[in-house]
């Protein structure tokens, strides 16, 4: 893993392999490719969340990848505890047109569980997308991805960093790990994830959240709730029946529209709550955001269930021109940039008052960017 930080002024005169293209940066490998633009349509609302779709000029080819809940309900992604790694087999060659299993060695050189790090093998013929925030349940502790990556086929186990978002256990429940279909952590536990890349904010964010889930749904006269898991308090069935009041109409509705705008590219959202323009999520195809539509919905109606630091209930709702300076806006202080060589790229934007994430694959025949997320600070 290749790791540097540039500030703008150095992005030209160091590198001179740069130039500004929203969203993220074209680099000396994508100069021949077209930069996508991006329009932002007009809002759908559902009480105090607000979506506003986002239409491309440019879509590729994403056909080729593989997403985490179709991995693991498909059996060829399978993510384990560190420790337990050496147990995980795939498929290898034997002979022509011939396939055995054979364990793996062990790749991972720490012993042991790791709160932070988990093991991870894509068994499948297609690279595997992750998007920080997909919660994963099972193993010692219910986990989020700490952020975007891309895992290529046929890999061995990798470690894959995670956030815990269940604190108070350490027990495991199963060897290995699940998916909550339709369901991750909302915009604010991503960004504690991804921003500030801190357990402990993660941890308080949780906190946060579930006190908001509870004070939105209590429970029921000798109801007994888990006292810990992000993952269950989101799927205890008040709580659930709350978010979906506010997804479900959304969801519908969005369907519809996303099926009038597909000849148009819809690749995404700007998503604001209580008024307040916080979160975007845009991908590289209309089929790779449908993809993740039903649970990426979900997480903003959670999130428009807990109470903003600084509810702003009172200022006009975002415009559209408002939403499109926000998606626009990536005039950034400092950059960190991430790279595995031949596989995937990360870039991380950070503005005076936002920061944003760029997954760019570099596998063959690709050199475009997956998934871009923005967030307000």
């Amino acid at each position: 893993m290749r790791r540097f930080v540039t500030s703008a002024g150095l992005v030209f005169s160091v590198l001179g392999l740069l130039a500004y293209s929203w969203p993220g940066f074209v680099f000396a490998g994508q100069m021949n490719r077209p930069a996508p633009h991006y329009k932002v349509l007009s809002p759908q609302s559902e009480g105090n969340l607000t979506v506003f779709p986002v239409i491309s000029d440019t879509s590729f080819d994403t056909a080729n990848f593989l997403t985490l809940d179709e991995g693991i309900r498909s059996g060829q992604v399978v993510i384990t505890e560190t420790g337990q790694s050496t147990g995980l087999v795939r498929p290898r060659p034997s002979g022509p047109g011939i396939w055995r299993e054979r364990p793996l060695p062990p790749p991972l050189s720490r012993p042991g569980a790791q709160v932070n790090e988990l093991a991870l093998i894509n068994t499948s013929d297609k690279p595997l997308i992750l998007l920080a925030g997909e919660i994963v349940t099972g193993g010692k502790q219910d986990r989020i991805a700490a952020k975007d990556r891309i895992i290529p086929a046929h890999s061995e186990p990798v470690a894959l960093s995670v956030f815990c978002v269940e604190p108070h256990r350490w027990t495991e429940t199963s060897a290995q790990f699940g998916t909550l279909h339709f369901s991750m952590a909302q915009p604010s536990v991503r960004a504690k994830a991804m921003a500030d890349q801190n357990q402990q904010e993660v941890w308080n964010e949780v906190a946060r959240s579930r006190s908001a889930f509870v004070a939105a749904a209590p429970p029921a006269e000798g109801e007994v709730r888990s006292t810990s898991s992000y993952a269950n308090a989101i799927q205890t069935p008040d709580v659930k029946s709350r978010i979906d009041s506010i997804a479900v109409p959304l969801e519908r509705s969005y369907q519809d529209l996303l099926r009038q705008l597909h000849a148009q590219h819809a690749v995404g959202v700007i998503v604001a709550v209580d008024n307040e323009l916080i979160w975007i999520d845009v991908f590289a195809s209309p089929s790779l955001f449908e993809k993740y539509w039903p649970k990426l919905v979900r997480s903003y109606a959670a999130e428009a269930i807990v109470p903003r630091y600084e509810a702003r209930l009172m200022q006009l709702p975002p415009s559209k021109d408002s939403a499109q300076a926000f998606l626009d806006n990536l005039s950034a202080k400092r950059e960190t940039i991430e790279s595995e060589p031949g596989v995937y790229r990360t870039t991380e934007l950070i503005g005076s008052d936002f920061d944003a994430f760029v997954l760019t694959s570099l596998l063959p025949d690709t050199d475009f960017n997956l998934h871009i997320a923005k967030m307000e600070r």
